[in-house]
């Protein structure tokens, strides 16, 4: 198992594998009071070197020659990854069109993230991860952060959560979409709703009244009270008291 040693400083190497980074720990040389400001930095400074597990997706046609290639490119970027371990990969030979139950790779890897069995998914580049258009592959992108899983792109070093302003530009084209979708639900909604009206149908919840009007009508004629026509009819007793004025009112 790779270790995250406390004292090594941030790395950096160019290229696509963009910078390599282990969080440094605070050495302490004199002895530390429970509670006090060394002992909250050695405690941060613990918890930031633990091993980020890593999983690796890799999508491939079935005819791609370059596969085996990525595949052993991804897997030596994580074994140089500071404070990173690989734990899991996933591999779909199918194209990147396809949505993600008809990846059975894809849909497990969705699966792993729910159950945070890995950190970050690492995928070669974002066309490799899906070309399902924009919309999906942010809501992707979104599901994996709203899992608490980060994400990498191994050549397109930019495409990156450690990147805040991918970050930010990621969840702000999800809200965008997302908002956009309620507003075509809305528009939609009041479209359907006024053709509806110009062919002459009723909208609303049915009124009630023509169908019971006739027999609390008669319940009356044998004398019921209200109560008593409640309880027979499972109406409640103001909308027994409704009805019967509606039918006054009739009269």
């Amino acid at each position: 198992m790779k270790r995250c040693h406390p004292h090594q400083k941030t790395g950096t190497k160019t290229g696509p594998q963009n910078r390599l980074t282990c969080a440094v720990s605070v050495p302490v040389f004199c002895p530390i009071k429970k509670g006090s400001y060394s002992a909250t930095l050695l405690v941060m400074a613990s918890m930031a070197n633990k091993l980020q597990k890593v999983a690796i997706y890799l999508r491939v046609s079935t005819d791609d020659q370059h596969t085996e290639n990525q595949l052993l490119q991804l897997r030596g970027f994580c074994a140089s990854w500071e404070c990173h371990e690989l734990v899991a990969e996933y591999v779909d030979r199918e194209s990147g069109t396809r949505g993600r139950r008809e990846r059975r790779d894809f849909d497990r890897m969705f699966a792993d993230a729910a159950r945070r069995r890995f950190d970050v998914v690492l995928f070669w580049a974002l066309d490799r991860f899906s070309r399902e258009g924009i919309r999906k592959t942010i809501a992707y992108l979104q599901r994996l952060d709203d899992c608490g899983v980060a994400f990498k792109s191994y050549t397109e070093p930019f495409l990156d959560t450690d990147n805040e302003l991918i970050a930010h530009i990621v969840l702000g084209v999800s809200s965008y979409y997302a908002q956009q979708e309620a507003l075509r639900i809305s528009a939609r909604t009041k479209a359907g709703l006024e053709r509806a009206r110009k062919n002459g149908k009723v909208l609303g919840r049915p009124d009630g009244f023509g169908r019971w009007a006739p027999v609390l009508a008669g319940m009356k004629e044998r004398g019921f009270s209200q109560g008593a026509m409640s309880r027979e009819t499972g109406l409640s007793y103001n909308t027994v008291k409704k009805y019967l004025r509606q039918l006054a009112a009739q009269a």
